[in-house]
């Protein structure tokens, strides 16, 4: 079931335009595949067995969204010398089609999934640490010790603040990621103190998820 489950997942990431984070475009990917001659989408009892129940698919689909983006992303680098301004601006790219339904999508993933707290910080720093992580593999990033955290704690809080400014302003947000770089040595001085990069990756979301109006 897991080949089945992975195959329909990358079948329904494109139906995203269309339908958004949706257990609707979990269900319509069954009719995408090519090995499958089903004209009926999934029934959501199938929906609910392979993805999870309620909002706990979307999760899924949204989780599967942001992994190809990072998965493109890496591809993305494709010289010798990778420049890794360039590689954080394909990810903003893969971004571009779904900007009107991102902030609903990761609102719904900072809700928590039973009852109190009010705002479930994990997902926002699994997000933007993923994003560095990879971004750091794609140039082929060597740091080692202290200095392997400090590079991705800076790069997280870079990409956190132009995702964020992107949402609101997707026409600059390129140039918004060249002039954070131009301040990164700031940054890097902030970002090296895990504390003060959990609170701001944690304050932004926050600040997104009241401003969406989901939760």
């Amino acid at each position: 079931m897991s080949a089945l489950r992975t195959r329909l997942l990358q079948a329904a990431i494109p139906l995203v335009r269309e339908h958004g984070f949706t257990r609707q475009a979990l269900a319509n990917s069954v009719l995408h595949l090519q090995a499958e001659s089903r004209s009926e989408p999934l029934p959501d009892t199938a929906v609910t067995t392979l993805f999870g129940e309620g909002d706990n698919a979307r999760r899924t689909l949204i989780d599967a969204w942001l992994e190809k983006g990072r998965i493109q992303m890496k591809s993305s680098a494709t010289s010798l010398t990778p420049d890794l301004k360039e590689v954080l601006r394909s990810r903003l790219g893969y971004n571009e089609p779904v900007l009107s339904l991102l902030p609903e999508a990761f609102a719904l993933l900072a809700s928590p999934q039973n009852g109190l707290p009010p705002l479930d910080v994990r997902p926002a720093l699994r997000h933007a640490t993923s994003v560095a992580n990879d971004a750091c593999i794609a140039i082929r990033d060597e740091s080692l010790g202290p200095s392997w955290y400090t590079q991705r704690a800076t790069l997280a809080t870079i990409y956190t603040a132009a995702e964020l400014h992107q949402l609101t302003s997707p026409g600059t947000a390129h140039a918004f990621l060249d002039s954070i770089f131009d301040t990164a040595a700031s940054l890097r001085t902030a970002a090296s103190e895990a504390e003060l990069y959990s609170q701001y990756v944690v304050k932004s979301w926050a600040a997104l998820v009241r401003s969406s109006g989901v939760l």
